[in-house]
């Protein structure tokens, strides 16, 4: 084992090589083998095999998620004369994109055609995918196009490129004119469709996918599964029978019930209602991260069992598992649901605090929902007041949805023409002040609210799951 001495001695390249594969998540161990390198001038380029080295040391601080010590490599290659080569690019763009340095990596793509080494088509394919993570589109469909041979992988890119982007329908179209297709496929279409809303269109092509008589059979995997219970969770008919039958997949070929794959069944049945299911998920799973606490929390919390959800909370702390941004939504919609404005508002802020979780509109949503919930306006208003952001839909729309149910039209109308200004495509900003029209007996201008949203064509928001 490496110590804290090691970095007094000097490191042959080779030596170099061979530890930093052996400790490739090492976040400690790396930082140390190439603090000895470059005390040592190790990584000049006379020095044979360097750019192995660089090569290596990249791919470390990638994998432990240093994203940005990756890029500065690089630029310390470059100043040091190192050549890099075709394999030197892909972790960077991948680092590019993890971090969303989008100006780096079209300073990489220079790079790149500069070197000469785009003839390698994994390096304009990990392009293909950095470009379509940072939304553009147009870069990553040319880029796909200088590919002469585009195989199943660089295909696999352009259709996870459309659907990040929500062309959906030039995906489903490239897909359907592919002349190879493997598991990956078929999961980025399903779960292309999913997180664009067409969860019905996910299931079927789901369906498509298991019982299509193929000469190379296509067996789904993990995250096949996840994407389209992801969607039974989201469909508003059919999708709790179809997740049932997924489930009994899993159970027959005794798949282990992962986190991720436990959390999709978990949400898949709170979703539905079925509390006595979700628990038995939850009790199977044997490796319980945060998601999987997530899910049984907010499962409970939004399905009458308020106080079970905190409670549920309590053991998440007990065990050592720390809660993130999705925990504290959970706990404060437990909270808004038994009434408890005291303990949400203490939980709010003992949370954001020790778990150094910056809240977000959608939490401070969750803490107006609370408060004006328990029927306290003018205390909800205050807080909006003391935001240090702009209030947006999230924060607004829990203040209107509190105000109907409290029947104040006096502050649910000022809201709602806020809101319709901020959100005109919003169903349910319409109906609410449509409702609070009602109740002002203002039945004139209640009305034209709903006819707008026929006129306009107006749907409702489809609803997303934990997993998305």
């Amino acid at each position: 084992m490496l110590s804290t001495s090691f970095s007094s001695f000097s490191l042959p390249l080779d030596d170099a090589l061979y530890l930093l594969q052996r400790f490739l998540t090492s976040s400690n161990h790396i930082k140390q083998i190439h603090s000895v390198l470059f005390t040592t001038n190790a990584l000049l380029a006379s020095k044979r095999k360097t750019k192995f080295v660089y090569n290596t040391l990249i791919r470390s601080y990638l994998t432990t998620g240093q994203y940005k010590t990756s890029l500065a490599l690089f630029n310390h290659m470059l100043a040091n004369q190192v050549k890099p080569i075709n394999l030197t690019f892909p972790s960077l763009i991948k680092a590019a994109s993890s971090s969303f340095s989008v100006s780096y990596g079209v300073s990489l793509h220079v790079q790149a055609l500069k070197r000469g080494v785009l003839r390698d088509p994994f390096v304009p394919t990990s392009f293909v995918q950095f470009y379509g993570e940072v939304g553009d589109l147009k870069s990553s469909r040319n880029m796909f196009d200088e590919i002469l041979d585009p195989c199943v992988v660089a295909c696999n890119s352009m259709l996870d490129a459309f659907g990040r982007n929500g062309e959906m329908g030039s995906a489903f179209e490239f897909f359907r004119r592919m002349h190879v297709t493997d598991v990956v496929t078929w999961t980025t279409v399903i779960n292309g469709f999913g997180k664009n809303g067409s969860h019905g269109k996910a299931v079927i092509l789901f369906r498509e996918m298991i019982e299509n008589e193929r000469v190379v059979v296509i067996t789904p995997n993990e995250a096949t599964l996840v994407s389209v219970l992801s969607s039974c969770a989201n469909l508003d008919q059919g999708g709790v029978h179809l997740g049932k039958q997924i489930h009994g997949y899993v159970t027959r070929k005794e798949i282990i019930l992962t986190a991720t794959l436990g959390t999709a069944l978990l949400d898949m049945y709170g979703k539905a209602g079925d509390l006595e299911m979700a628990l038995i998920i939850f009790n199977q799973i044997y490796d319980k991260k945060v998601c999987v606490w997530n899910a049984i929390i907010s499962a409970l919390a939004s399905n009458g069992r308020p106080e079970k959800s905190l409670e549920m909370f309590e053991i998440m702390k007990s065990r050592n598992v720390h809660p993130n941004g999705i925990t504290l939504l959970a706990v404060l919609t437990a909270c808004a649901r038994s009434k408890l404005v005291d303990l949400g508002i203490q939980l709010f802020t003992s949370i954001c605090s020790e778990y150094k979780i910056t809240p977000t509109s959608e939490h401070y949503g969750c803490m107006v929902d609370l408060i004006g919930r328990a029927g306290l306006l003018a205390d909800a208003v205050n807080f909006i007041e003391s935001l240090p952001l702009e209030p947006d839909g999230s924060v607004l729309g829990a203040l209107l949805g509190a105000c109907k149910i409290h029947e104040d039209a006096e502050i649910g109308n000022k809201v709602g023409k806020t809101l319709i200004g901020l959100q005109p495509q919003h169903c349910g900003q319409y109906v609410a002040l449509s409702t609070l029209k009602a109740l002002d007996n203002n039945w004139t201008e209640a009305e034209q609210m709903r006819k707008v949203i026929v006129e306009a064509g107006i749907r409702k928001i489809p609803a997303y799951s934990l997993l998305s």
